[in-house]
C-alpha cells in the first residue's frame, strides 16, 4: 500500500485495490483489513476502489487484468526460502508470468524512491521498460542508472575492457550497443530524468547486485518477454528470477516489446537505398 501510494499520488492515478480471499468465508475479514490499510492512500488524496473476490489468486487477478486495462500491478512478496528456484511465494512468480501489465513487487525496505537501476541488456526490446521507468522516475523525482553487464574477457584483452568502460566513447560509437544505450538515455532525459550509463564486466547477476550494494538503489528494473506462438504468458528468465530471489528493494518486472533489428543495421539499409541528389 505504501509503495502504491508513493507512485499513485504524484501520477494522479486511478487505483483499484483487489482483495482475493482463497476461501469465501475470508472475504469479509479481508475487506475490513483492506479498508484499514488503504488509509496510506487516502492520506495522500488517492481514493482507491476496493474490489473483492474469492478463489485462486492467479486466475482471479488474471481475469481482472484482462477485463480492465491496468498500467501497473503492485504485489507484495515475502521470502519463503533461500534454496531452489523460488525463494518467495510461487504465486508471485506465476502471477508475473500470467498477466499482461508490468508487475511492481514490493520487496524489502526502502525509505525513499530516488535511485532506480535498470538492467538494460543493451537491446531495443527493453525500450518499453525504459519508457515506463522514465514515467515513474519523473513522477517521484528519481534518477536512473542504465546498467549493461558484459562478459569478462581474458586478461590479454585488458585494452578492450578499458575501451568498453569508456562510456562516453561507447555512447558516441556506431555500434549497436552504443546506439541503443544512447537512445535509451536520450528517451529518459526527454522526460527530465537525470540518467547515467554504467558498464560492468562479469557474471550478470553478480554484477547487478555488486552495483546495487555500491550505490544503494531504491528500485531495480528487469524484464520479461512474451512467449512465442499461441501461449499467452510471459517468460521470466534466470536473471529476473535471480533478482526477485535476492533483492532487498522493490523490483519492477517490465514487459519487453517486439524484438526489432539493430539500429545500426536499419540505418545502414536506409543509407544504402537512399537516393543520392543529382549533380
Amino acid at each position: 500500500m505504501r509503495l502504491g501510494a508513493a507512485f499513485a499520488a504524484p501520477l494522479k492515478a486511478e487505483v483499484t485495490v483487489l482483495g482475493v480471499a482463497e476461501k469465501p468465508e475470508d472475504e469479509s475479514p479481508l475487506q475490513q483489513a483492506l479498508e484499514g490499510q488503504t488509509e496510506s492512500l487516502r492520506a495522500q488524496n488517492v481514493s482507491p476502489k476496493i474490489e473483492m473476490c474469492a478463489g485462486d489468486p492467479v486466475p482471479r487477478i488474471t481475469d481482472e487484468t484482462t477485463k480492465t486495462k491496468y498500467d501497473l500491478v503492485i504485489v507484495g512478496a515475502r521470502k519463503t526460502g533461500s534454496t531452489g528456484l523460488h525463494w518467495r511465494s510461487e504465486t508471485m512468480y506465476e502471477l508475473i508470468k500470467s498477466i499482461a501489465p508490468p508487475v511492481l513487487v514490493a520487496i524489502g525496505e526502502w525509505a525513499q524512491l530516488k535511485r532506480f537501476l535498470v538492467c538494460t541488456g543493451g537491446k531495443e526490446f527493453i525500450e518499453e521498460a525504459v519508457q515506463l521507468t522514465g514515467k515513474l522516475a519523473s513522477a517521484v523525482g528519481a534518477s536512473v542508472t542504465l546498467l549493461h553487464v558484459m562478459a569478462e574477457p581474458p586478461a590479454m584483452y585488458a585494452d578492450l575492457v578499458r575501451l568498453e568502460e569508456d562510456v562516453d566513447g561507447l555512447l558516441g560509437s556506431k555500434s549497436e550497443l552504443g546506439m541503443n544505450l544512447s537512445a535509451q538515455k536520450g528517451d529518459l532525459e526527454k522526460l527530465k530524468v537525470t540518467t547515467e550509463v554504467r558498464i560492468r564486466h562479469g557474471i550478470v547477476i553478480d554484477q547487478v547486485f555488486a552495483e546495487a550494494r555500491e550505490r544503494s538503489y531504491d528500485l531495480i528494473v528487469t524484464g520479461s518477454s512474451r512467449a512465442r506462438g499461441v501461449l499467452r504468458h510471459y517468460i521470466m528468465g534466470d536473471l529476473t528470477r535471480g533478482i526477485l530471489n535476492h533483492a532487498n528493494c522493490p523490483v519492477l518486472v517490465a514487459r519487453a516489446g517486439a524484438v526489432a533489428g539493430p539500429r545500426g543495421l536499419w540505418r545502414s539499409i536506409r543509407r544504402a537505398f537512399a537516393t543520392k541528389p543529382s549533380t
